[in-house]
């Protein structure tokens, strides 16, 4: 069972000449706009096994010259394929850390007792409890030091470091504000280690990482002179959520603002990322400006948008003089004339739109993005959380409905975690207040709960785990709005299907790997319905992860019924959607469902009814919008891009892209 198709997904064919170029002549024709060595793996995966390969390496060069290898190492989702990738080695081909020297980055302070998730707490978990590491070998700053001790501490943290020549590795990733370690912006290139402020996207990013919600305020972190002085630096970066940092870090101009620019000022840094990450770059993202291109369909949609934009003009406007003054001149030659690219990607994009996502019958379905047969279709809207079918194609789904399609949803976890405390209070209270007032007095469970329950929370502490009971109810409160939002929808309720996958059911911020069972239960499902359209989470790079999961869950399905040759799956069409975080880029979006204000009023109505989610909901991030205005801004950005470049004008948009089963 393939249970991993999601990192798989290449929505452009990038040319293997743009990161992995044939000689060095190439690679610096190529990289000539970057500032820090960068290189390119195809996935993650091939990523880490190349950077554990150079440090496995060291530390084995380091052993037999008699020496210690001395790691500065950071925590984040960056580094933990990395960390698990060499606990593997050691645990299977007998890589030994016995010489190994680890300096911890930076540290939370004050440090509180009750604090689960420190940051060395997260190390040892990734990395330093799973190898043979020397614990005499391992330095962590200490966030429980005295105030007035600290700045001493700090001096004597630098001491320590010299004492074993300095740092052989940095280890690091970084932030989405470009900070590594906790050097946020405004952090001096200068700088030693001591203690800062945390900044609030910091706190944020990392009380996501973590778990908490109340971090506290500072942090001892190494300063940016200490993390330069390393002679061999390493910062990683994973996902399509990092491509407009890396891209800044790596060829805009050294900014403090970046902190992780800083890495330009050093000869033997490198940023290792996957290709989502380096999509930015500009020879991925805009390779004709530093190379000779292998034109394709998007590639070419991609690049006379970008020249719209640039030059503020629509397609159809564009000249010869537009593309020969814009390093665009190879397409002139190859159409015959700027007319004719004008007219092919003009109508390519027109062929995007339709009013009809699930297919208009009794009509040409020639350029249109969905068939016109069979009608009505069978339609399962796969949801990750019990909101995001209504946040991500909530317009779509309500014209599925309309048009006489045959609408599923499945609701792929509870979004339990996502409840806060006082939305179980307030249900609680409720359901007390009815039994006293209707209840003749016999059924005392309810009173019973209701104060054990309300014990609880006012004895549980920041990073407690739920109680059974009160997940439960919390899963209730979140089912109760997914029902209201589909009877708003007018999907029936024995449409609505609540499929509870047992990876999501931890009671915490991390959860488990997909597994089988979850799978089967997805499963069930489509053998039951058998669609004509399924429509599936595509933003992969979601703040909680938990859409990945849910795609590889249904993904892993469908390639099970393919490899079964089932013939529903010969009929089915499967649709990508993205939600609140981001849009697709326009040269793979390749089908676009234009709404009118009524239909876009309609939807944000359909996403109010999921009331725990607004101000309260735990993972707004650093967006102060809420969900139903990320929503609005997004879906009404399409329909204006689409307008600036010459199209239809229209309220709103919401853009899919079509997966085909690998």
């Amino acid at each position: 069972m393939r249970t991993n198709l999601s990192s798989q997904i290449a929505l452009n064919r990038v040319s293997t000449k743009c990161y992995k170029p044939a000689n060095a002549i190439e690679r610096s024709v190529l990289t000539r706009l970057e500032k820090v060595t960068t290189d390119i793996y195809e996935s993650m995966e091939e990523g880490v096994k190349q950077v554990a390969d150079k440090v496995a390496a060291k530390i084995q060069e380091r052993q037999r010259d008699g020496k210690f290898c001395v790691i500065a190492a950071g925590v984040g989702t960056s580094l933990r394929a990395l960390y698990a990738e060499l606990v593997r080695r050691h645990k299977e081909e007998g890589l030994s850390f016995r010489n190994v020297v680890i300096f911890n980055l930076h540290e939370f302070y004050p440090l509180r007792p009750d604090m689960a998730n420190s940051c060395f707490k997260q190390l040892s978990s990734m990395l330093l409890d799973h190898v043979d590491i020397d614990k005499q070998n391992v330095f962590t700053i200490d966030g429980t030091i005295p105030q007035e001790s600290v700045f001493e501490y700090c001096s004597l943290y630098e001491q320590r470091i010299q004492t074993y020549g300095g740092l052989d590795i940095l280890l690091t990733g970084i932030g989405f504000a470009g900070n590594i370690a906790m050097n946020g912006a405004g952090s001096q290139f200068n700088s030693p280690t001591r203690l800062i402020l945390i900044d609030a996207n910091t706190r944020a990013e990392e009380a996501h990482n973590l778990g908490v919600d109340n971090l506290p305020s500072c942090a001892i972190t190494m300063g940016l002179s200490t993390l330069l002085a390393a002679r061999r630096i390493y910062l990683l970066a994973w996902g399509d959520d990092r491509a407009d940092i890396i891209c800044q870090a790596v060829e805009e101009k050294m900014n403090d603002a970046v902190p992780a620019s800083c890495l330009q000022l050093h000869a033997n840094a490198t940023v290792c990322v996957d290709l989502a990450a380096a999509s930015h770059l500009t020879r991925i993202q805009r390779p004709w400006l530093v190379t000779n291109c292998e034109w394709n369909d998007k590639l070419i949609r991609s690049a006379i948008v970008w020249l719209c934009q640039r030059l503020q003009k629509p397609i159809l406007k564009l000249t010869n003089k537009d593309y020969n003054e814009n390093g665009l001149s190879e397409l002139v030659a190859l159409y015959g004339s700027a007319y004719n690219v004008n007219i092919k990607i003009f109508n390519d994009l027109q062929h995007t739109i339709t009013g009809w996502p699930g297919g208009k019958p009794n009509a040409d379905d020639t350029y249109r993005p969905e068939r016109a047969l069979p009608f009505p279709k069978r339609v399962v809207v796969f949801s990750p959380h019990p909101d995001d079918d209504v946040i991500s194609m909530g317009g779509t789904l309500r014209r599925l409905v309309q048009q006489g399609h045959d609408v599923h949803v499945a609701y792929e976890t509870s979004g339990n975690i996502a409840v806060g405390d006082e939305e179980v209070v307030r249900f609680m209270h409720f359901i007390n207040g009815f039994n006293q007032l209707f209840d003749d007095g016999g059924n005392a469970c309810i009173k019973e709960k209701y104060a054990e329950i309300k014990h609880f929370l006012q004895q549980k502490k920041e990073g407690d785990m739920d109680s059974r009971d009160i997940l439960t109810i919390k899963g209730l409160i979140r089912r109760g709005e997914a029902r209201t939002a589909c009877t708003y929808n007018q999907i029936p309720l024995d449409h609505c299907h609540f499929l509870d996958l047992p990876f999501y059911e931890t009671g915490k911020i991390e959860k488990n790997p997909i597994s089988e069972p979850d799978v089967e239960i997805v499963l069930e499902l489509l053998r039951e319905v058998k669609p004509h359209q399924i429509y599936v989470a595509g933003d992969l790079a979601d703040p909680h992860g938990t859409h990945r999961v849910c795609t590889d869950a249904v993904l892993a399905a469908i390639d099970v019924e393919k490899q079964a040759g089932a013939e529903w799956l010969k009929e089915c069409r499967i649709w990508m959607y993205r939600g609140a975080w981001a849009e697709w880029e326009i040269e793979n979006i390749e089908m676009v469902v234009p709404f009118s204000p009524e239909e876009l009023r309609a939807k944000r109505n359909s996403i109010l009814k999921h009331q725990s989610q607004m101000e309260s909901a735990p993972f707004l991030g650093n967006d102060e919008r809420l969900f139903w205005q990320r929503s609005e801004d997004r879906n009404r950005g399409t329909a204006s891009l689409y307008n600036q470049l010459g199209l239809a004008s229209y309220e709103a948009m919401e853009a899919f892209v079509e997966y085909k089963p690998l």
